[in-house]
Formats: C-alpha cells, structure tokens, sequence
C-alpha cells in the first residue's frame, strides 16, 4: 500500500514520471526515496528553495514586460498616425504631425546612439556623433509645447480608434449598433478577452496534463505489452504441443477421407465415359465381333495343331526326308517351268 501511495504522490509531483509497481518491487529503496523527495520538490518537479526566488523573477518579468507592451503600443500607434501625412489631413493636424514626426525620430536616434555608447569599451559611432549633436534637430520649443498638449487627445483618440477596430474584429455585429452600445460593448472587451485568456490557458493546462498522461500510458503499454506477449509464449509452448499429435492425426484422416473420394470421383467419371462410349448396339456388336475371333482363333489354332503333327512326323523321318523334300521342290519347280514354256508354245 505505501508502495503505491508512493507511486501515486510521486505521479502528482512529477508530471512525466512512469514509474509502476514492478519498479518498485524491483527496487524496495526507492519507495523511501520518492516519499523523501515529496518533501522537497513542487508540483512542476523543482525544487521548493529554488521556487520561491524563481517565482518573484517571473513577476518581475511580467511587470517589465507589461511597462514594455504599453510603451511600445503608444510608439506604435503613433507610428501608424504619421501616414495619416500622405492622406492631405487638415493644416493644424499636419504641422501636429509633422512635429510629432521629428520628435519620434530624434528620441529614436538619441537611443541607438545611447546604446552603442553605454558598454565600456564601445567603438565610437559612425561620423563621431553624439547624442549632444541631435539636439539641434529638436522642433521648436513652442512647436513641442503645442503637440505635447493635444497629444494626450490625440493618443486617445486613436486608441479608440484602434479599440473599436479590435470590436469590430472580435464582435463583428458592434458595427450594426448605436455609439451608447459600442461604448459598452467595448467596456465589456477587456473582460471577455481575459475570460477567453483564461480558458485558454486552461485549455492549454489541460492539454500539458493530457500529454503527461499519453507519456506515462506510453511508458506503460509496452511493459503490459511484453508481459502479455510472455503470457502467449508461455501458453504455446504448454498447450500448442500437446494437441500436435490430436490435430495430426485429424489431418490424416481427413486427407484419407479426401483421397477416397477423389478416387471414388475418378471412378465415377470413368464408369460415365465408359457408358457413354459403349451403348448397348455397341456392345452386341462387339460381342458379334468377338464370337467371330473367338471361332477364328480356334480355328486357327486347330490348323496349328495339325502343321504342328505334320511337322513332329516329318521330323521323325530324318534327314533322308529332308533330302527328298529338296528334291521334290526342285523337280516341281521344274514342273512348272515346263508347263509354262508349253503354255507359252500354244499361244503361239
């Protein structure tokens, strides 16, 4: 139980950690050690000496930043109102802006001039200047006392402006409503946009949670993984082998099942050619045919028996018989030459 306890306060503290209860098991010191460091870390995983100090940095940031963000959306926005020149404005508001123009660019210059001179051993600026030297640049005095007191209108009147853009942009029915309501609607923004801000960083908290969640489950699918594949191996080689020989067995009658039955079907198709082939006036004559050979062949083998007596007698004469068939076949021949010559005679 302190095992897992330890476990679950050392998830909640480390974010990213994918410790189980194997690892600790597997390691009995390390359950002392995680309790120990409960003690000592946050809930981001730093250290508690090194949070404090590191927390009032980031406020301090923070202010500096904000001071920063204001100024630079003030010299913005009087950067966009100095092309309001090339749009022909009013006399008074062009020498207003024109003044405004060069002060922005003097203050500019002074600053880059200040920030290559501040480090001890800076070169010299380019042509040797100074920030003395830009001094001359200034617009008249009773020019810059007039700017600098309409400018306060001025600025407000372009962030209205610019506010009203923004409605626009994040409401965009405000521009189908009177003035009254686009005042409250636009009272009504810088809440609305820290409330989405807000949910956004929650959104975005939520996600950073979901993916420490998705790190641990990745962890930890692979061990369940490997213990489920060691499970398959063990129950193949327990039971795989043990019914071998049943599912063999199996195999081999049913691969003699099907032989029979090829055989069976081979059979078949033989007997159906067979009975196409000879139909029943095929077969009586055939039967005819074969009667016929059969008293042939007897016949033939009567004539056979008897040439073979003829021979077996002859054969007992001797040579003297043999002798005297020569001398019969020689005067026959002669017989017949004879005959023929006569024959030949009475033609003529």
């Amino acid at each position: 139980m302190a095992a897992s306890e330890a476990v679950d306060d050392c998830r909640s503290r480390l974010p990213l950690c994918s410790m189980t209860d194997d690892d600790l098991s597997a390691y009995p010191g390390l359950a002392n050690l995680l309790m120990g460091l409960k003690k000592h870390i946050d809930p981001s995983g730093m250290t508690i000496a090194l949070a404090q100090p590191l927390e009032e940095a980031r406020k301090e940031l923070q202010m500096h930043r904000a001071n920063w963000l204001k100024w630079e959306a003030v010299h913005r926005l009087l950067q966009e109102a100095l092309l309001k020149l090339a749009a022909d404005p009013s006399l008074q508001d062009k020498k207003f802006l024109e003044t405004l123009e060069q002060q922005l660019l003097v203050v500019e210059l002074k600053r880059m001039l200040d920030r290559h001179s501040s480090p001890p051993n800076a070169r010299p600026s380019v042509l040797g200047l100074e920030s003395r030297h830009l001094t001359e640049f200034l617009p008249p005095h009773q020019d810059l006392e007039q700017m600098q007191k309409h400018l306060p209108a001025e600025v407000e009147k372009f962030l209205k402006a610019k506010c009203l853009d923004v409605l626009s942009y994040y409401r965009p029915e405000s521009g189908n409503v009177g003035a009254a309501a686009q005042m409250v609607m636009l009272g009504a923004l810088a809440e609305s946009l820290a409330t989405e801000k807000q949910h956004l960083k929650e959104a975005r908290s939520r996600h950073e949670e979901l993916i420490g969640y998705l790190e641990q489950q990745r962890a930890a699918y692979p061990q369940v993984l490997l213990r489920c594949l060691a499970l398959l191996k063990r129950m193949a080689r327990e039971f795989h082998l043990g019914i071998q020989s049943e599912l063999d067995q199996v195999n081999i009658q049913y691969m003699e099942i099907k032989c029979t039955a090829m055989l069976l079907k081979i059979r078949f198709e033989e007997l159906k050619i067979l009975s196409e082939t000879y139909t029943p006036e095929i077969v009586k004559v055939h039967r005819m045919i074969r009667d016929k050979l059969q008293g042939s062949l007897s016949q033939e083998e009567q004539d056979l028996a008897t040439s073979r007596k003829f021979l077996s007698n002859y054969e007992i004469l001797g040579p003297e018989f043999e002798e005297l068939v020569k001398e019969y076949t020689r005067l026959q021949e002669i017989i017949q030459n004879r005959r023929w010559v006569l024959a030949e005679l009475n033609k003529d």
